[in-house]
């Protein structure tokens, strides 16, 4: 059975000061209002990991997410972040592949499927990150576009390294612009996705697989959207920097 699962990608906002007292209305709103087997993950940047780790109860509830890690576990390249240093730290997630890295650091489906062993052997859950522009949308293949992310970039692991992968499809089109996907548009990408993780692993891995939902998704439209049979939670950007917000999100997914 899958599971569910909201996680929420701060990207680089919020100071430490305000990231402590998100966290701690978050986690104290988490516990007082959400039932059920839902996960949260915060995914706050990197440099307050190590301190908002320790505002976070033991358990399976809320867990901690880092936005991104390099494909190489140590090395020279200044300024990078090691998988094997987070998982020394507490970190369980890591987002891969999020359109901000694809778009802004030029991050490729080869680049990516290193970045995701990496993870992987390090006790790290990628979030796996894919999505369409509002052109190709428009104008192209765009769930073809889509599935190919996913061939290229996951399709190499095999069926028991694959079972750790949890995958967001965030239309690039909703990420930041107040726009969002239906509730059809997005069931209709989740179901495709799910068809295509079945052609390569059969319909139990497929069926076990969680798939999020990304792309300004928020307290308004977040239950309609989890609704959907194959949306299984979302990857939450702006509306995560607000623990009411966001908390009503969770809320939403149960």
């Amino acid at each position: 059975m899958r599971k569910k699962i909201v996680a929420g990608n701060w990207k680089m906002n919020k100071t430490l000061d305000e990231a402590v007292a998100l966290t701690s209305e978050v986690v104290n709103m988490v516990n007082d209002e959400v039932t059920g087997d839902v996960r949260v993950v915060l995914c706050p940047p990197a440099l307050y990991l190590t301190t908002l780790r320790q505002y976070l109860p033991s358990g399976a509830r809320i867990a901690l997410g880092a936005q991104n890690c390099h494909e190489k576990a140590s090395g020279a390249f200044t300024g990078e972040i090691a998988a094997p240093m987070l998982s020394a730290i507490g970190v369980q997630y890591v987002i891969l592949g999020h359109s901000e890295r694809r778009q802004y650091f030029g991050e490729t489906n080869a680049q990516l499927a290193d970045k995701v062993n990496t993870a992987l052997a390090n006790g790290l859950t990628p979030i796996f990150c894919c999505g369409e522009s509002l052109d190709l949308r428009q104008n192209g293949d765009f769930i073809g576009f889509v599935k190919n992310q996913l061939t290229e970039s996951l399709f190499h692991l095999s069926a028991e390294a694959f079972a750790n992968i949890v995958i967001a499809y965030e239309p690039i089109w909703a990420i930041g612009t107040g726009l969002t996907a239906s509730s059809e548009q997005a069931q209709d990408m989740h179901a495709a996705l799910r068809e295509h993780l079945a052609s390569q692993y059969g319909a139990e891995v497929a069926d076990n697989t969680t798939i999020l939902y990304g792309g300004s998704a928020n307290e308004k439209n977040a239950a309609e959207l989890f609704a959907c049979p194959d949306v299984d939670g979302g990857l939450i950007g702006g509306a995560s920097l607000k623990s009411r917000e966001f908390t009503n999100v969770v809320k939403a997914a149960r």
